[in-house]
This record gives structure tokens, C-alpha cells and sequence, in this order.
């Protein structure tokens, strides 16, 4: 691994939020002054693709990106704020379900936040 993707996957797994690749390069760049925005797109994609972060898609087209621990998400659609949360692990009972064997699941949940009802 990369001194770069080290520099990213430690970035992503201590943050509690769910950073854009522009955060992530600020972070980094606080760190590591000739960093370039393109280093840090190329190593997200391939954590990505390695399984070792998690990238998410939201409904605005916008991505964020995670660390690679179980767990859901709820969503508020009027604001976006995105919350972490653990439900019971379905992958047993979808597995029963559909009579699959499936290797995970990303579980996205829409609600409105309370800050957003009030």
C-alpha cells in the first residue's frame, strides 16, 4: 500500500463523517503539502475498488465516502446529512429469502431528520 492510501484510509477511518474526495484532500493536504487533488481521486478509486473504503452515491449525485465496517445508513432527503446506524445483520435472513448465497449489502434508508421536521 501506497504512502498516499495509507495517508487516505487513515483519514476516512478516524473521521465520524462521511467526507467528499474535496475533504479528504484538504485533510490530506494539511498533512502532506504537495499532494495533488488527482492522487487523492486515483486512491479512492482503488480502495474503493479493494474493498477497503466505501463509496456512496446519494440521491444528488453527490459521493461520499466511508470506512468499510458493517453498518447502514439513514439519509435525510431534505438536507442530505447522512447518519450512521446499526441494524441487526440481515445477510442471514436475505440469504434464506432469496435461497443466495450473498457476500453483503448496503442498506440506505430515506427519512427526514429531526432538525428537518422542526
Amino acid at each position: 500500500m501506497s504512502h498516499y492510501e495509507q495517508k487516505i484510509l487513515q483519514i476516512i477511518n478516524e473521521s465520524h463523517d462521511h467526507m467528499t474526495s474535496e475533504e479528504i484532500f484538504l485533510a490530506l493536504k494539511a498533512q502532506e503539502s504537495k499532494v495533488v487533488l488527482a492522487t487523492v481521486y486515483n486512491n479512492l478509486k482503488k480502495l474503493t475498488d479493494e474493498g477497503k473504503i466505501i463509496k456512496l452515491r446519494l440521491n444528488d449525485h453527490s459521493e461520499r465516502y466511508d470506512k468499510n465496517v458493517r453498518h447502514d445508513h439513514l439519509i435525510c432527503s431534505k438536507c442530505g446529512k447522512i447518519k450512521d446506524y446499526s441494524f441487526t445483520n440481515l445477510k442471514e435472513k436475505l440469504e434464506g429469502e432469496l435461497g443466495e448465497q450473498i457476500s453483503g449489502y448496503d442498506l440506505r434508508i430515506q427519512y427526514v431528520c429531526p432538525e428537518c421536521r422542526d
